[in-house]
């Protein structure tokens, strides 16, 4: 019952004029976002982090979480009606949507994209009000040791999982906790990694690092792909609304979508793309038209977007109770958590009720929000698709640049922001996840600090880690997530040399 006693103060504190204004700017501006092919949520919240030093933080995070929802929305438009998915989450949209598109029913996949998306996404709101206190009376029995456990696993999974390998996923974790260490210790006074720098003392501000590895970097690397010919738009046919066959084929999926990404997502490194594809194949499975996937089956679309922005949803749960982020835009909303110097955590829900529970409720209300400006704004959103690339390209970079010279006044800064975003440059192209890298900067020093507690506690004893059942547990999670991974693909290669060695 407080649960939804604090969600009631959460609406008054959501539906004020201004924090309603910057909910419906997010969730536009987020699905402006997720349309465009190549850009999507993290890229735009690093570009805006510099607001950050501007905006009260409530009326932020929910601008921040309006993108991020609405960007989850937006994805589906630009793989059902051109093929090419506006964020990774949603290529499994692709399979089903453009064929439909193709079949002259784009609008029905339009619309159960979005309808799926807002049921899965207020099923998973409600999931982060009932589950967010839970985890919260959970995590502060955490004791140093275990939450540098924690931290121990967050830095194992995400690298471990994002990337196409986990070689290059633990380098940019590394290269990450480097970047963390800059600066002078707090403990010792002594200056690490300054290079002789002045600039260098107080560290790197991690907008400059998320913008440039977002912003600048990204934008980088797709304008070295870009090319003159512009994608075939296919044309909505037909009537915009479902059928009654759609609506029975398809709300089976959307709840299966959505307790299918909500933990997923909730989890360390599950991200949106692992249960899309899981829905993609459990609606194959359950479906009474197996023979219609491939074809354009609308359950391969409800089902996936559903799981999407549920997990998106999920999202949230780690990130406010733990200061746990398990995706990319997670990690640089966590980032704009330490500029307004707000530590997400179990003291969050008491130390910052507004902020918590008013960006909760700001979530139902984008839901709804969303829901209005998909479906009857759906031909604005397709001219939103003819807008020529180079320009783009050029807005982002521009406003990357005036941001963040505006924090400092630096041109050190703005020599380490594009300094930075060559290095994101170069880990796009070459396949390294920039995601570890955010997450180990951010993390690092909180992990350091909670070793070097727990250490003091234990008067130096590493035992600490191996007694308690909480952190002993993590770490044995964390060696088979490093470990498992290598034996099933030592297994795989023997089997395939075995069966080479027969067919022979």
């Amino acid at each position: 019952m407080d649960s939804f006693a604090s969600l009631a103060h959460g609406f008054a504190v959501a539906l004020t004029p201004v924090n309603l204004m910057w909910g419906l700017v997010g969730v536009t501006l987020g699905t402006f976002v997720g349309v465009l092919p190549g850009l999507g949520p993290a890229l735009t919240i690093a570009m805006l982090l510099p607001i950050t030093f501007q905006v009260e933080p409530t009326a932020a995070f929910i601008l921040f979480a309006g993108i991020y929802f609405g960007a989850m929305f937006g994805g589906s438009t630009t793989s059902i009606l051109i093929n090419t998915p506006g964020e990774s989450a949603t290529i499994v949209t692709a399979l089903e949507g453009h064929r439909m598109a193709k079949n002259g029913r784009g609008g029905p996949a339009l619309a159960t994209a979005a309808i799926g998306s807002f049921v899965a996404g207020t099923l998973g709101v409600i999931g982060i009000t009932l589950l967010a206190p839970i985890i919260v009376k959970f995590a502060l029995t955490f004791s140093p040791a275990d939450y540098f456990a924690l931290m121990l696993l967050a830095f194992v999974t995400v690298s471990a999982v994002l990337g196409s390998s986990m070689i290059r996923g633990l380098t940019a974790l590394v290269l990450g906790l480097l970047v963390g260490l800059v600066g002078v210790d707090l403990q010792t006074g002594q200056a690490r990694f300054a290079f002789g720098q002045m600039a260098l003392l107080d560290g790197i501000d991690v907008v400059i690092v998320c913008v440039g590895l977002f912003a600048i970097g990204e934008t980088l690397h797709l304008a070295s792909r870009y090319r003159a010919h512009k994608e075939q738009i296919i044309p909505i046919k037909g009537s915009l609304w479902m059928t009654k066959q759609d609506w029975s084929r398809s709300w089976k999926p959307w709840l299966r979508g959505a307790f299918v990404g909500f933990p997923i997502g909730a989890m360390p490194a599950g991200g949106a793309e692992i249960p899309t594809f899981l829905s993609y194949f459990m609606e194959r499975k359950f479906s009474r038209n197996p023979e219609e996937f491939g074809q354009g089956a609308i359950e391969g679309v409800a089902g996936p977007e559903a799981a999407n922005n549920a997990s998106a949803a999920g999202v949230f749960v780690p990130l406010l109770t733990l200061g746990l982020p398990t995706s990319a835009t997670a990690a640089i909303m966590l980032s704009a958590f330490q500029s307004y110097g707000i530590n997400p955590g179990p003291q969050l829900l008491v130390s910052q009720p507004d902020l918590v529970w008013g960006l909760i409720a700001s979530l139902y209300i984008g839901n709804i929000l969303l829901l209005v400006l998909n479906l009857p704004l759906v031909g604005l959103w397709v001219q939103v698709l003819k807008i020529p690339t180079p320009y783009l390209y050029a807005g982002i970079l521009l406003f990357a640049t005036i941001g963040t010279y505006g924090i400092s006044q630096s041109v050190f800064d703005l020599a380490l922001l594009y300094g930075i975003g060559v290095v994101g440059f170069f880990m796009r192209r070459y396949d390294f996840p920039t995601s570890p890298v955010i997450i180990g900067m951010i993390l690092g020093p909180f992990a350091e600090q909670q070793f070097r507690r727990a250490m003091t506690i234990s008067q130096g004893d590493l035992s600490v880690f191996f007694t308690r059942p909480i952190s002993v547990t993590l770490i044995t999670i964390s060696v088979l997530a490093l470990v498992m991974p290598v034996i099933f693909g030592f297994l795989r290669s023997r089997n395939a040399a075995c069966t080479d060695a027969e067919t022979l």
